[in-house]
């Protein structure tokens, strides 16, 4: 082991056990408020051939989170004509389940519905399904209300009682330890986590053999990843045999998918950038039905023109959220504290304007467009500023919208838009906040001063942390007071900026950085600076080296 891969671990607080997590020490499915029910509800519907719905969501969880619960109730013997997968339309339906889930099922015949990543909340779509006598198991890891839906069971490890009833007749202290402890892990799963702890808890009842499961983790890396989850505790072990599945994948959509998207090497990059961008471009832009092919599909043929198709929409995505972004930047954001705009957009990509808003110009932003009269959008935040607390105090002015203190949906009325953008700001002033840059800035793990040290067996040793992700960011060197030798401008528009760098010893390290702001890009050669990177191996023409990826520039 590296001095500096060593000197990490110790800064980053990490054991052996992390760097080799065992899949045998995840956490008892049981754990989970009533999964014993649901349980056995599916051993109901298996053994009286009842039809099963799963209703999912439209963005990359919901998608992998359908998949993975379609293949276990498979596993545990639910047929094919019994078992369909129904998702929800972006635009027409919206978060959550929909009226039409209850006109699918009666005409169906469908005796039981199962939801992923969603349903905690549907109190009304549930009260009418039972009313038609159609049963459902909720699985979800959204926050819920004290009072939960009327559900033969809700496995949701954000449940207010998930701890009281993980503790319910146990005494000894270190079991009550051991519990807490799993209940914390257990609430960072994304909707795919909880669908494969469904499928766990059906390994140990017998209904599925022990280790075919373990296919399934493919997708819940991909899942876990793209919803932004920590990647510590039980998302840990999860996601580290996850990066294995999806090497040898038996998918042959997901196959294709990342030969399209020329993946190299399988990481968090690749799943972040290249994966399930492709796969959420889908419900962004038209259907997840789409993405949901790709997951599911046995037909190489059936694959490759599906990802073609998803290849197509997400160019489409890229092409509307910078067009979106330039038409913003060409006309100006105003000083405000947050950014409200609204323009003539596409609805799927209003979220991505949105973040990439906060990115550029280090303020929250809401970003609508009008649709069917009415203005809809998305709103990103950073720091102290909750956006789920500034639409409540802001709700006399919008229509309705919800969602985390990040990130969120809004429905304003047209004439309303400058009361609502006064509101927001008013309120965002009374707060108050101090230093919010401190929640965007760039923090190094480690202070490296010689280029020796960065070498590619580091870079090998710093793959046994993937996949990075909350709690587990890829780490940050800081390169101090490196002399700047050569600086190059590249790409067609030339937005690309390549450094070299020489550290105090006139050893030299290339640096790179994707779409570099203007003064980064008019750095002078010659010049002292500060340089906080990423470290990546980079090959060209069979040649492997050390190359940083900049993450950011100050002038020594």
């Amino acid at each position: 082991m590296s001095k500096v891969f060593e000197e990490l671990l110790r800064v980053r607080g990490l054991e052996a056990g992390f760097l080799s997590p065992k899949y045998e020490d995840s956490v008892d499915p049981w754990v989970l408020p009533d999964m014993k029910k649901a349980v056995e509800r599916i051993q109901r519907a298996v053994s009286r051939g009842e039809k099963v719905l799963i209703y999912g969501d439209y963005d990359v969880d919901g998608v992998t989170a359908s998949t993975v619960l379609y293949d276990t109730l498979r596993l545990a013997g639910v047929s094919p004509e019994n078992l369909e997968i129904m998702l929800p339309n972006r635009f027409t339906d919206g978060y959550g389940m929909s009226k039409k889930v209850v006109q699918r099922a009666k005409e169906t015949g469908v005796g039981l519905v199962m939801t992923v990543d969603c349903g905690s909340r549907n109190h009304e779509i549930i009260e009418e399904l039972k009313e038609a006598e159609i049963e459902v198991i909720v699985t979800d890891h959204h926050e819920c209300d004290e009072r939960l839906p009327e559900a033969v069971a809700v496995v949701n490890p954000k449940r207010k009682d998930a701890l009281e009833l993980a503790l319910e007749g146990v005494e000894s202290a270190q079991e009550r330890r051991e519990l807490e402890k799993a209940v914390g892990e257990l609430r960072e799963l994304a909707g795919v986590g909880v669908a494969f702890k469904v499928a766990q808890a059906l390994v140990l009842e017998g209904m599925i053999p022990a280790g075919q499961e373990k296919w399934l983790l493919d997708l819940v890396l991909i899942g876990t990843v793209c919803d932004s989850m920590v990647l510590r505790g039980e998302n840990r072990r999860l996601c580290f045999y996850g990066l294995k599945v999806l090497e040898k994948t038996r998918r042959p959509g997901l196959r294709e998918l990342m030969r399209e998207a020329a993946v190299k090497r399988l990481d968090t990059e690749a799943i972040g950038f290249q994966i399930g961008p492709r796969l959420n471009a889908a419900g962004r832009m038209e259907t997840a039905e789409k993405a949901l092919g790709v997951l599911m599909t046995a037909k190489k043929t059936e694959a490759a023109r599906l990802v073609m198709e998803l290849e197509e929409l997400n160019r489409r995505r890229k092409s509307e959220q910078q067009g979106a972004v330039q038409e913003i930047m060409k006309r100006g954001v105003g000083d405000e504290p947050v950014i409200v705009e609204e323009g003539e957009w596409h609805e799927g990509v209003l979220g991505i304007i949105a973040g990439r808003l906060v990115e550029e110009f280090r303020r929250p932003a809401f970003v609508l467009t009008e649709v069917d009269g009415t203005l809809k959008g998305s709103g990103r935040s950073f720091g102290e500023f909750s956006l789920a607390e500034a639409l409540e105090r802001c709700r006399e002015h919008i229509i309705g919208g919800g969602g985390h203190a990040g990130a969120c949906g809004v429905k304003v009325e047209k004439a309303k838009f400058e009361d609502f953008k006064r509101a927001v700001n008013e309120y965002y002033r009374s707060l108050e906040l101090e230093d919010q840059m401190r929640f965007l800035g760039v923090r190094e793990d480690l202070e490296v001063r010689e280029f020796g040290e960065l070498t590619l067996e580091l870079v090998e040793e710093l793959r046994k942390l993937e996949p990075y992700g909350e709690g587990n960011q890829e780490p940050v060197f800081l390169l101090p007071e490196v002399k700047v030798v050569e600086v190059a401008r590249l790409g067609a528009d030339k937005t690309h900026l390549r450094l070299t760098v020489w550290d105090q010893n006139g050893k030299s390290l290339k640096l790179m950085k994707f779409f570099a702001a203007a003064e980064e890009l008019n750095l002078r050669e010659g010049g002292v600076a500060n340089i906080w990177i990423n470290l990546h191996e980079n090959e060209f023409r069979g040649i492997r080296s050390v190359e940083g990826r900049i993450l950011k520039i100050q002038e020594a």
